[in-house]
């Protein structure tokens, strides 16, 4: 399943980093529509907004289908039918949407029908491991370049920073019975879990890896819906690492969420000086994203975890995050 995801980018470098080509070959970055209510965040949940792409067709009739725009949308799909008039008296959890029963569940299967794909945008997403009564958090997210940077350039025409992890979702447009503003809401599909994560969690979302992927899901004019599920799969194309429970409250929000954490004993996990240095890539790496002064920074307690859990880890950019050299290379879990 996927029920927390972290977005920590700002809203410009979040256009810049969604730059993609349209069906006449031209680079272009797309629009945000209502970007001023996006806020940046290293925990996100149910309920709360984060930003999704979606083809400017459903917003304008005449529009190239294959054009995209931002929006910034509410987590946790809301039917177009529901007569009520408050969305939170809904009475079922729509954050997750399976893909074997989208197809059947009315909540998604009009606006699936009706072209209504979306992409929902995350650094990466959190999955709880169940162990020995207790729950270890990870943070799964696409495997990072060595080239990376931290920093980018105005005027540099290629986004070179943080690869967003791109997850498909369907979204719907709700009107309140006694008229109102409309609410845009989604929900992220979910497959089984590929073989690499399954050890924490039997559910995944479904991840769309590459332009064309997203193309294929976005331009529901031209791809038509059972052509479009055709991409709802399972990808190995993925790295994560185990981080603090500190994640767990979603009241916690700043980068110590999604910092690496080793497991096996209980200790206490300090700002040292290499979990400092990641901490200002992330800070240099987001203008506008949530901070707290390397000061202020938290300690916590991490959970004991009796048999160490395998870490599978973008390992060039964490290298460059935590800033230790000859650090060892990730081991990938074996089968």
């Amino acid at each position: 399943m996927c029920g927390r995801t972290a977005c920590s980018l700002g809203a410009d470098n979040l256009r810049r980093a969604c730059a993609y080509r349209d069906r006449g070959g031209r680079r272009r970055q797309p629009e945000w529509i209502g970007g001023e209510r996006y806020r940046p965040s290293y925990n996100k949940g149910p309920q709360s907004s984060g930003p999704v792409l979606l083809s400017r067709r459903h917003l304008q009739q005449d529009a190239d289908s294959s054009e995209r725009v931002l929006m910034d949308m509410r987590w946790g799909l809301v039917p177009s039918w529901f007569k009520q008039d408050d969305p939170s008296k809904m009475q079922y959890n729509t954050s997750n949407c399976r893909s074997d029963t989208m197809l059947k569940k009315s909540s998604y299967k009009g606006a699936l029908l009706k072209g209504k794909r979306c992409v929902v945008l995350a650094d990466g997403f959190y999955e709880w491991q169940q162990q020995s009564g207790a729950k270890q958090p990870y943070f799964i997210y696409f495997p990072q370049t060595k080239d990376a940077v931290a920093e980018e350039k105005e005027g540099d025409e290629e986004w070179r920073g943080w690869r967003l992890l791109t997850m498909a979702g369907i979204f719907d447009c709700w009107e309140p019975p006694a008229g109102g503003e409309m609410l845009y809401t989604y929900t992220i599909i979910t497959v089984d879990a590929s073989k690499d994560v399954s050890f924490i969690h039997h559910r995944m979302p479904a991840i769309l890896d590459g332009d064309e992927a997203i193309r294929k899901w976005l331009d529901f004019a031209e791809v038509p819906t059972q052509e479009a599920v055709k991409l709802i799969q399972p990808t190995e194309n993925i790295v994560f690492h185990p981080v603090s429970t500190f994640v767990n409250s979603i009241r916690n929000n700043a980068p110590e969420c999604l910092t690496p954490i080793e497991l096996g004993a209980k200790k206490e996990v300090k700002a040292t000086p290499s979990s400092k240095a990641m901490l200002g890539w992330l800070k240099n790496s987001q203008e506008g994203s949530p901070q707290k002064k390397e000061n202020d920074l938290p300690r916590w307690t991490s959970q004991f975890i009796l048999s160490p859990s395998p870490k599978k880890t973008s390992a060039g950019i964490l290298q460059q995050w935590l800033g230790k050299e000859g650090e060892p290379a990730a081991k990938k879990r074996k089968a």
